[in-house]
C-alpha cells in the first residue's frame, strides 16, 4: 500500500492552520504546519514527499516570496495559494510564477481536498519518474548492463526512460551486437506495468504456417502455449527481425494494431536488424504498418562511436572472466588501450565480450596479445582502424582514466598504494580523478 502523501501548511494564523489540517487529516493526508514561510523552507527540499498549501498575505516573507524561493529549490513542486477576496490579480500571478492552483477565501473544504489529491497525484507521478531516472542513471538492476560514460549512451538511457513511459509502439534498429534485445527488456521495465507479460518472438528462421501459428494462433486443444498476441496482453510483445515477416503476416498485424485504438492495450517493439546491410525497415515494410511501429524510435549506437567506454566495458568483462577462470585480469598498455579504441567493432559489444575472454585467457596461460586478437577479429588484412580519426589527447586521457580506474579496483581504494603504483602525489591524484568522474567511495 502507497504511503500516504504530505501536505506542508503554511499560514501565520494559527486557528487557519489547524483547520486545514484537521479536514487534509481526515481525508487521509499526513499534515505538517508551520506558522510562516522561514520555518517551512527549512524542511522543504526537492525530494519533499507531499504538496504545499501557503496563504499568500503573511508577515515577513509573504506567500510569493515563498512561492519562488520553493520554484528556486523544485520547480515541480506543486503548491496551492490561498487568496483573500478580490486578489485574483495576484493568484494569476501566482500561477505565472509556478503555483499549482489557488483557493480563494473563503474556500468550500471539499474543493481544498480535490486540489490536494490532485495535487499529490502529481507529485507522486514526479517522484516516481526521478526514481526511475536515477535507476537509469545509477545503472543499477536491469539498467546495469547498460552501461557508459559517453554521451551517446547518456542519450539512450534518457530514451529508454521516456519511451518506457510513453504509449506508443517502438521500433528499436542499430547494428548487430549493439544490445538491442536488452533494450527492448529495459523499456518494458522502467514501462507503467512491469509486471505484465513480456513476450518475445523472432520473426527470422521460421516457417511462414508456424509464425503465423505462433502468433495468431490457433494452437491445438490442450496445448501449453497462447498465442503470442493473446499471451503478450495488456503487456509488450517484441517481435525480433520485424523485417523478416512476410506480407500476408504484415497485414494482419496492421489490422491488429489497428483494432486496439489509443491506447494500445498491449504494446509492441519491434526490433530490426538491417541497418548494418544499409537498409532500413521502411524499405521492407508495408509503409502504413512501418509508420504505426515506428512511432517511436531508438537507434542504438555503435560500440565504435563510445570512445571511452570501449575501455570500461573491455575492463568489466575482463575482470568478469577472470573471477570465472580464477585469474588475473589482463593489463592493458598505453598502445593496447589505443588499439582498442580505433578497432572498427564491426560486431559491437558481443565482439569485444568474446576479445575479453580470449585476453583473460591468453593472460592466463601467459602469451599472447591484444592486438593479435583484434587483428584475428578484424580480419588480418585489414588495419585495425576506424574510419572516425581521434585527436591523440582522447586517446591518452582514456587510458589515463582507465589506468586509474584499474589500479583503484586493484587496491580497493587506497589512495597511497595508487599514490606509489602510478608515481603520483596526492594533489595530481585527487585532480585527474576529479577531472574523469572517478570517486574513491566507489571502490571501497
Amino acid at each position: 500500500m502507497a504511503q500516504a502523501m504530505k501536505i506542508a501548511i503554511v499560514d501565520d494564523e494559527q486557528d487557519m492552520r489547524q483547520s486545514i489540517s484537521q479536514w487534509l487529516a481526515l481525508s487521509g493526508f499526513d499534515t505538517e504546519t508551520y506558522p510562516s514561510a522561514e520555518d517551512a523552507l527549512k524542511s522543504l527540499g526537492p525530494d519533499y514527499a507531499g504538496a504545499v498549501v501557503s496563504d499568500i498575505k503573511m508577515p515577513g516573507m509573504d506567500g510569493m516570496q515563498f512561492l519562488k524561493r520553493l520554484m528556486s529549490v523544485d520547480s515541480s513542486l506543486p503548491v496551492i495559494m490561498i487568496t483573500g477576496h478580490g486578489d485574483v490579480p495576484m493568484a494569476v500571478e501566482a500561477m505565472r510564477v509556478g503555483a499549482y492552483d489557488f483557493l480563494e477565501k473563503p474556500f468550500n473544504p471539499d474543493r481544498m481536498t480535490e486540489l490536494a489529491k490532485k495535487a499529490t497525484q502529481f507529485r507522486r507521478l514526479t517522484l516516481d519518474n526521478r526514481a526511475l531516472r536515477k535507476e537509469l542513471s545509477d545503472g543499477s538492476t536491469l539498467m546495469k548492463k547498460l552501461i557508459g560514460a559517453s554521451p551517446v549512451m547518456d542519450r539512450l538511457r534518457e530514451d529508454i526512460l521516456d519511451l518506457g513511459q510513453a504509449d506508443g509502439h517502438v521500433l528499436i534498429d542499430g547494428e548487430t551486437g549493439t544490445g538491442k534485445t536488452l533494450v527492448a527488456h529495459a523499456l518494458h521495465a522502467v514501462g507503467a506495468n512491469p509486471r505484465r507479460k513480456f513476450v518475445l518472438v523472432s520473426c527470422a528462421g521460421i516457417e511462414e504456417d508456424a509464425l503465423t501459428k505462433r502468433l495468431f494462433g490457433p494452437f491445438e486443444e490442450g496445448g501449453e502455449q497462447l498465442p503470442a498476441f493473446e499471451e503478450a496482453r495488456g503487456g509488450t510483445l517484441v517481435l525480433e527481425d520485424i523485417e523478416a515477416l512476410p506480407e500476408g503476416l504484415q497485414a494482419r498485424l496492421l489490422a491488429w494494431v489497428n483494432e486496439q485504438g489509443t491506447p494500445a492495450e498491449t504494446r509492441i517493439i519491434a526490433i530490426s536488424n538491417l541497418q548494418e546491410q544499409g537498409k532500413s525497415c521502411e524499405d521492407v515494410l508495408r509503409p502504413d504498418l512501418y509508420f504505426r511501429l515506428a512511432a517511436m524510435k531508438i537507434t542504438l549506437p555503435p560500440l565504435r562511436q563510445r570512445g571511452e567506454d570501449i575501455l570500461m566495458l573491455f575492463t568489466q568483462f575482463g575482470e568478469e572472466f577472470a573471477d570465472e577462470y580464477g585469474c588475473a585480469p589482463p593489463q592493458v598498455t598505453a598502445q593496447e588501450a589505443a588499439q582498442l579504441l580505433q578497432a572498427p567493432w564491426p560486431g559491437n559489444i558481443r565482439q569485444l565480450i568474446n576479445v575479453a575472454e580470449r585476453a583473460v585467457l591468453q593472460n592466463r596461460r601467459g602469451s599472447g596479445t591484444i592486438a593479435s586478437l583484434l587483428m584475428a577479429e578484424n580480419d588480418e588484412t585489414q588495419p585495425v582502424m576506424t574510419t572516425e580519426g581521434k585527436p591523440l589527447k582522447e586517446y591518452v586521457e582514456a587510458f589515463e582514466r582507465m589506468l586509474i580506474d584499474n589500479t583503484m579496483r586493484r587496491h580497493k581504494g587506497s589512495i597511497v598504494n595508487v599514490m606509489d603504483e602510478l608515481c603520483l602525489p596526492r594533489r595530481t591524484l585527487n585532480e585527474k580523478m576529479a577531472k574523469y568522474g572517478l570517486q574513491r567511495a566507489d571502490y571501497l
